[in-house]
């Protein structure tokens, strides 16, 4: 399954993007809000140790994913001293409809963010630290480097520590791809997210094929890194499709495999189309260790960094 490009005379990339999002809204119009399952609801926690992490990460000056996507486990993983670090600002280059991190022309890089990172990491007293970033289409590399460097630094900061990586596509670059890997994570993932179906209207500037390329890549130049991604549900497709996607990834040689329940952060993202019942989580991971992935994670909160620890390479092999 792969993704085709429409026929004719080619857009611009911003323009694609721009004609996209409005026809999904357009769409999305007169759509019914459905009401929050119990099950995907997660209450607020505020304890001593979520206090400090916030303090660390305020005093440091550091976005992280869990605020900046509005995650509904942030509580949780604050709580036990834990965060996912987003790097290279908190504006992005592309316009993903399910995200909730703010779209513009991104600042220039801070050339101190690995070391404040790695101070921060240091103080939380983290052993398995998880780093994304948002896409920085304006840079020459895709930020590429600012990812090693970032490794790099919380290599030298805290001894035997494991850093897993959540990149975007870098644009299908193999070059950007090496250098990330170089630095030695322990994990590479980059997420799919959805069915190729729904990659207009979902993520618009991003290609199914594209992101599937860079997994495959990443095995090719590092046996030992192992490949994970994931995918959100809710968002249209079906479970068909689902495990279609899930074939496709094996075929690329994607090793782990998250499943989690579309949220949607704040009304200005796409509206969730159905609350995937827990039982439905279940039989689609027990279909992906049918297929031969080494670790599945499939629930309705399952998020792409939560419990990242547990599919650390030490946990398996």
């Amino acid at each position: 399954m792969v993704e085709q490009e429409p026929s004719g005379k080619p857009e611009s990339g911003s323009s694609k993007n721009r004609l996209a999002l409005i026809s999904a809204r357009h769409e999305d119009e007169g759509q019914p809000i459905l009401r929050l399952p119990d099950w995907a609801k997660r209450s607020v926690l505020n304890t001593e140790e979520n206090r400090n992490t916030r303090l660390i990460l305020k005093e440091q000056r550091l976005n992280t994913i869990c605020e900046s996507g509005r995650c509904p486990n942030k509580g949780e993983c604050w709580s036990k001293g834990t965060a996912t670090f987003m790097l290279m600002g908190a504006l992005c280059t592309r316009t993903c409809r399910f995200c909730a991190v703010n779209k513009g022309v991104p600042e220039p890089l801070s050339e101190d963010e690995p070391a404040r990172i790695a101070e921060a990491a240091r103080q939380m007293g983290l052993r398995h630290v998880v780093l994304t970033s948002v896409n920085r289409d304006d840079l020459p590399d895709q930020g590429a480097n600012h990812f090693a460097r970032t490794i790099t630094a919380l290599k030298e900061a805290i001894p035997n520590v494991a850093v897993e990586v959540l990149t975007p596509d870098f644009q299908g670059r193999r070059d950007a791809l090496e250098i990330v890997l170089a630095a030695k994570p322990v994990v590479y993932n980059h997420n799919i997210e959805t069915v190729p179906r729904l990659y207009k209207r979902v993520r618009p500037g991003s290609k199914y094929d594209r992101s599937l390329n860079i997994l495959a890549m990443a095995h090719e130049i590092d046996r030992d890194i192992p490949t994970k991604s994931g995918l959100m549900l809710g968002v249209g497709e079906t479970n068909e499709e689902v495990r279609e996607v899930m074939r496709d990834m094996r075929a690329h040689n994607i090793e782990f495999l998250t499943l989690g329940q579309y949220l949607r952060p704040t009304r200005d993202q796409l509206p969730v189309k159905r609350y995937v019942e827990p039982a439905e989580f279940e039989e689609l991971g027990a279909y992906g260790w049918e297929i031969g992935f080494k670790m599945v994670h499939s629930g309705p909160l399952v998020r792409s960094s939560y419990h990242a620890e547990e599919m650390a390479p030490q946990t398996w092999v």
